[in-house]
């Protein structure tokens, strides 16, 4: 079966081609990192506007670099939330109307089943059962994955998800968004033990997380150390994104192996976009080989947002027998343990 994947869920504008037999053909992404910038987030206005721009586009050069024609392609998968509606709305709309032209099924993604599966195109795929924590700009959850649509959520975060809080965590420092690469970036400069900041809710019981706190000791120590420009000179400033990123990935890192020991599982699957952070890679390898476990993530081009994870989600549930009738349907907020499972294949 091939796939044409659409991904319009936030800012970024993805394509896929997944082959059920012959893997992934082709892809494509555009990146509204630059036009969101100067506002220190996205404007999902502007998103949505962007992606009526680029959908199409790159839809023609994805099908060109394959060598594929509509007739070619057996169904249509696209990402139906959670995400920002207008954006989720043009990729629903472009994804129902060629399914309708070309007489093929069509079927909607949850986009943070797309994340917890897009391991699954790398040479060495994760069996099931695992343990996925997905950490992405609006999620923070650690879920037992027992077979596609199998989820159980062991603990998700209480507030900010791990991702907003670098994306604030960056403004306190004047840095560009997103925020993730740039605290990373900015960390390789500065001196690990000069600051040492909390790590919330490690010292209770449970899997859930809570990343408002840290967020506020992070202003606070910013305030604090301000130079007479408004700042932290630039070591200083160096020295609070290194502690920052010890704390969540430290956070991230417990709690990972917390939920191992409570599941009695060995393998653990990270995605989404934070799961590109290299720190977080080294630290959980370390922790997981001590306790006998393994680490399993996307290559980093597949962490962020695209449309080979769509594409590859889709095509799971379409070979299952899963469709949706023409009406379009869109969801902000998408329990990712409401799904429908698929048997095992």
């Amino acid at each position: 079966m091939l796939v044409l994947g659409i991904e319009t869920s936030c800012d970024e504008t993805g394509i896929a081609l997944y082959h059920s037999e012959r893997g992934l053909l082709a892809d494509a992404l555009y990146s509204q990192v630059e036009l969101h910038s100067e506002y220190g987030g996205v404007v999902p206005e502007l998103a949505s506007r962007d992606h009526v721009r680029k959908t199409l586009p790159l839809i023609r050069q994805v099908m060109d670099e394959a060598a594929v024609q509509g007739k070619d392609i057996d169904g249509v998968a696209y990402t139906a939330g959670p995400g920002l509606v207008g954006a989720l709305m043009v990729g629903v709309s472009v994804g129902r109307s060629l399914a309708y032209g070309w007489q093929v099924p069509a079927l909607g993604v949850h986009h943070m089943e797309g994340h917890l599966l897009a391991p699954m195109l790398e040479d060495n795929p994760p069996e099931f059962p695992f343990v996925a924590l997905l950490v992405s700009g609006g999620h923070t959850q650690l879920v037992r994955v027992d077979g596609i649509g199998h989820y159980q959520l062991l603990g998700e975060s209480l507030d900010d998800a791990a991702g907003e809080a670098f994306d604030k965590a960056a403004k306190m420092l004047d840095l560009d968004y997103p925020g993730g690469p740039e605290i990373a970036r900015l960390a390789e400069q500065g001196t690990p033990g000069r600051f040492t900041f909390p790590r919330p809710m490690v010292d209770r019981p449970g899997l859930d997380f809570s990343f408002s706190g840290l967020k506020t000791y992070t202003l606070n120590t910013v305030a604090k150390h301000k130079s007479p420009d408004g700042l932290p000179d630039d070591q200083t400033q160096a020295d609070i994104a290194v502690a920052f990123e010890d704390a969540v990935v430290s956070t991230l890192v417990i709690k990972c192996r917390r939920a191992l020991e409570q599941t009695g599982l060995e393998r653990l699957v990270i995605a989404g976009g934070v799961s590109a952070n290299k720190k977080l890679r080294r630290e959980l390898e370390i922790a997981l080989a001590k306790v006998g476990a393994s680490v399993f993530y996307a290559r980093q081009a597949f962490c962020t947002d695209n449309g080979a994870m769509i594409a590859y989600a889709g095509c799971q549930r379409l070979l299952a027998g899963q469709s949706e009738e023409l009406a379009t349907q869109v969801h902000a907020r998408w329990p990712l343990d409401s799904l429908t499972a698929v048997s095992p294949q």
